[in-house]
């Protein structure tokens, strides 16, 4: 008897770590050169958060995605670091995570040679992950955001929102922000593209004048060699 109720005592609080009250998760990802992601796992029951305090870290999530992507043979991917990747907040029992992600695998562009706009490739597949907080607690990320990024809601012309509607379960928003000089949107699936202005470095690079320029210096290097001589 002291078996069994010892068995459903530990079955009750296997229960009451899985379904957080009021527990929500917030996705940012802001696209440039690189994409910038932030995760913030919020209100979360006091039991996760104090081991997730132990066994989460700031690697965490980024070596899910790129795990997740080498087993579909993308592994030209990257990430980096911000000053704080990683933020426990006692007060609201939050955990704060962030990192660059790059790579061509990820995000990419080309030029064109008559305008020298870019255009920009982004692929978002890495978002479908399952984030384990605790040994015992993970976040199905995957089946949340599993609804392609082309059928998202679109708050203004350069950023996509979700949000899970499912009641009686953990809370999940996800915004992707596009650069506000982005322009010719497009989305097919899971994969962004878009248009930005030259930058100065490619036009500087395309120009006649910066090669009329380079021959100028190689001429006067070889007067002045000449005189030393």
């Amino acid at each position: 008897m002291k078996k069994l109720a010892l068995a459903t005592l530990i079955i009750a609080l296997t229960f009451s770590v899985a379904l957080p009250v009021n527990a929500q998760t917030t996705i940012k990802c802001a696209v440039d050169d690189t994409l910038f992601v932030a995760y913030d796992f919020e209100n979360l029951d006091q039991a996760v958060f104090e081991l997730a305090k132990i066994q989460f870290n700031a690697e965490t999530i980024p070596n899910i995605i790129v795990k997740n992507l080498e087993q579909t043979d993308q592994t030209l991917v990257r990430f980096g670091f911000g000053s704080q990747p990683l933020v426990f907040d006692n007060d609201t029992n939050t955990i704060h995570t962030s990192f660059f992600l790059s790579g061509s695998d990820i995000i990419s562009f080309s030029v064109n040679r008559t305008t020298m706009e870019r255009t920009y490739r982004v692929k978002t597949d890495w978002r479908k992950i399952q984030v384990n907080l605790t040994s015992n607690f993970s976040i199905d990320l995957a089946q949340s955001l599993a609804k392609p990024v082309a059928e998202w809601q679109k708050p203004n012309e350069t950023t996509f929102h979700y949000e899970t509607e499912q009641q009686d379960t953990l809370n999940i928003i996800f915004d992707i922000i596009l650069p506000s000089s982005a322009s010719n949107v497009q989305v097919q699936a899971d994969t962004i593209t878009y248009d930005m202005p030259p930058r100065l470095e490619d036009q500087l690079l395309n120009s006649p004048f910066l090669i009329l320029g380079a021959l100028a210096i190689g001429l006067i290097i070889i007067l002045i060699y000449r005189k030393v001589r």
